[in-house]
Formats: C-alpha cells, sequence, structure tokens
C-alpha cells in the first residue's frame, strides 16, 4: 500500500512508520506542493498534524493550535479532492477533548460533544476531516486520549518531578484520564486503515480509564518513588493558563466501536504499562 502521512516525524508518527515497514510510506510536509505530491494515489492518508499542546495556552497558542489541526486537515482534504485517484480511508487525528469535562458519565463515540475551546476545535477538525467522505473517502476520526510511551507524551513532561520525589496528583485526584499505550494506538491506526467496515469516530484509549489519583499511585510505585506533593489546581492555571482545564478534565471515555470492531489491545493494564515504559 502508498500510506501518506502528516505528522510522520511525531511522537506518534516515528512510530506509525515504522510499523508500516514493507508498505510505501509518503511524509506530508508544509513544502510548497508536497502534499498533493505525496497524496497522489496513495491508498490510505494518515493525519496526525498538530502544535503540542503542552505549553502554556495564550491567544497566539490557541491559534496555532486551531490552525495546525483545522487548517491542516482542509489542506488534507482539498489534495484528496484534487488527486487523480482518491485514497480509501483517512484516519484523521482528533482527541477526547471533544467530550469535554464529564465527571463520572461514561463517554463512547456515541456520546454528544461538550462545551469550550478544546471541544469546538475537536467538532471542526473532524468536519474537515469528514468533508473526505463526499469524496467516496471512507473517514475514521481517531479520538486520542493521554499517549503513554517512551521517549514523549505526556511521561516526557511528568517523570522528571516523580523520579525526583517531587509528583503528585493534580487538583483534587479525582478526575477520569483515558490512556493508551503508544503501541496500542499505532495498532489502532493501522486497524483503521484496513478495516473497510471501520466508518466513523473511533476512541483511541484503553479499555479502563482511571482516577488521576490512581495514575499517580501506579506511576509512582512504577518509580519507587513517593508521590506526596499534589499540584493545587490554582497552580495549574498559573502555571498552564487555559490548558490547566484540560489537564483537570474528567473524561470517563471507553473504546466502544474498537472493541464491537474486533480490536485486541495489547496493553489493557496501566500498571503493566508504566513498568514497561520504566
Amino acid at each position: 500500500m502508498i500510506i501518506a502521512i502528516t505528522g510522520a516525524s511525531g511522537f506518534i508518527g516515528t512510530r506509525l512508520v515504522r510499523r508500516l515497514e514493507g508498505h510505501e510510506v509518503r511524509a506530508i510536509t508544509h513544502r510548497t506542493g508536497n502534499m498533493a505530491e505525496a497524496v497522489a494515489d496513495a491508498d490510505a492518508v494518515v493525519n496526525l498534524a498538530g502544535e503540542p499542546v503542552s505549553q502554556r495556552w495564550n491567544a497566539g497558542v490557541k491559534q496555532r493550535i486551531r490552525e495546525s489541526r483545522v487548517g491542516t486537515t482542509r489542506g488534507v482534504v482539498e489534495a484528496i479532492e484534487a488527486a487523480r485517484k482518491q485514497p480509501s480511508v483517512l484516519v484523521s487525528a482528533s482527541a477526547i477533548g471533544y467530550y469535554g469535562s464529564r465527571g463520572d458519565e461514561i463517554l463512547t463515540e456515541q456520546s454528544a460533544p461538550g462545551s469550550g475551546f478544546v471541544s469546538q476545535l475537536c467538532i471542526e477538525w473532524e468536519r474537515e476531516a469528514q468533508a473526505a467522505a463526499r469524496l467516496g473517502v471512507r473517514v475514521v476520526p481517531l479520538r486520542i486520549g493521554i499517549v503513554l510511551g517512551p521517549g514523549g507524551g505526556m511521561l516526557k513532561f511528568v517523570l522528571p518531578p516523580f523520579k525526583a520525589g517531587l509528583g503528585g496528583r493534580l487538583g483534587s485526584g479525582n478526575h477520569w484520564m483515558p490512556w493508551i499505550h503508544i503501541d496500542d494506538l499505532v495498532d489502532m491506526i493501522t486497524f483503521a486503515i484496513h478495516d473497510a467496515q471501520l466508518n466513523g469516530p473511533l476512541n483511541g484509549v484503553a479499555p479502563e480509564p482511571i482516577r488521576n489519583s490512581a495514575f499517580t499511585r501506579s506511576l509512582a510505585h512504577a518509580l519507587k518513588r513517593p508521590a506526596v506533593f499534589p499540584v493545587p489546581a490554582l497552580a495549574l492555571k498559573m502555571l498552564f493558563g487555559d490548558m490547566a482545564d484540560l489537564m483537570l478534565a474528567s473524561q470517563r471515555v471507553v473504546p466502544e466501536a474498537a472493541k464491537q470492531a474486533g480490536f485486541r489491545f495489547r496493553h489493557p493494564d496501566l500498571d503493566e504499562t508504566l513498568a514497561g515504559i520504566i
């Protein structure tokens, strides 16, 4: 297969490229004309591009986050439309932020979106991707949770304080954290590419979400360090601006569509996942 990928050099993209060894993989970049060249004659397109969200948010950062997702996805669909032959599938990243903060409510792919900046961003992001459906392309928006893996993602930021014995829960620690091992996420992307019956949103999360307090205990146990320094919500707000709301959002998201389609997780247990990574 010929598979074109945006974000191929990122945390998820680099591992996806390795997993697709044996296929012709084309990295879509922002170089003039590259997007059309990469998409031409591709059998599948995977859209993973996006400005990192792990930074202090202000109006300018929010605009970059939005444009790097919504604008890039629009460009991908335009390139698909201009191609001599359309790909059979577009797997396009989205995020569990689609659902907003919903307390203990169990959230599946059929749940309504939430409100606020991130939810609206995901709605627009997915709307741009779904525009490819009118071209006869199967579209799978992948609502990605907290990705755990070596060398990047959430752990890149939380491991240093935890290793120093300065880790702790965020706020009350009662909020739900939908997580996924990066290997399972990459498996889910390849599964979505090849399973012609998959159409529509897919929650890229492990089967069992966990509360932040339990995640904190599990990570501390894997590191054999204490975790007794909680970070107050106010301190998070001062450090990260509006991104603090995302860090404290409670999202009890489950991968209902993946389970119904027969997808099998290799790393469903958080303790095993963290022990293996660390």
